[in-house]
C-alpha cells in the first residue's frame, strides 16, 4: 500500500513511511486521564500524510526514522487526511536515522549573563571550543 491509496475511514492500512517532520507535542485531559499528541509528516515514495503520534509513540520515534504502520486507520481532520495506528494497530521502526546521534559536546552551555555576548558562529570559535 503507499500513501497516495490512502482514504480517509480506510481501517487496515499497512505501509512503511519515512519521519519527515515531527510537530509540537501537545498534552491534553481525556476523561480526567492526561494524554499527549503530536502530528508528524511522513512520506513514501508516492506522497505525504500527516501521521498522528500518541503518548509513548512519541518517544520512539524521530525525524529520518522509517516505520511499518501495521493495521493503522485513515481518518479525516479540517479537509486533510490523517494516519494512525488507532487503538488496533501498531508500528515498527524499520530503519532508525542517524541524524538522532548528532550531539555538540565540545560547546559549553553558557552562563545567563553570558547570553548576549555568544559569537556567531561557537561551533568554530576558539574560545568555546573545550
Amino acid at each position: 500500500m503507499e500513501v497516495k491509496d490512502l482514504q480517509p475511514k480506510q481501517g487496515n492500512v499497512e505501509v512503511t513511511v519515512e519521519i519527515t517532520d515531527k510537530g509540537e507535542t501537545r498534552e491534553f485531559q481525556k476523561f480526567g486521564k492526561p494524554g499527549r499528541v503530536c502530528t508528524a509528516m511522513a512520506k513514501d515514495a508516492s506522497g505525504e500524510i500527516k501521521l498522528s503520534l500518541w503518548n509513548e509513540q512519541i518517544d520512539q520515534i524521530n525525524v529520518g526514522d522509517k516505520i511499518k504502520i501495521i493495521n493503522g486507520y485513515v481518518n479525516e481532520w479540517q479537509g486533510e487526511k490523517q494516519l494512525t495506528t488507532g487503538r488496533m494497530g501498531k508500528f515498527e521502526v524499520v530503519e532508525k536515522s542517524e541524524k538522532q546521534d548528532k550531539v555538540y559536546s565540545n560547546m559549553p552551555i553558557p552562563d545567563k549573563e553570558d547570553l548576549g555576548k555568544l559569537p556567531e558562529d561557537p561551533v568554530n570559535d576558539e574560545e568555546y571550543i573545550g
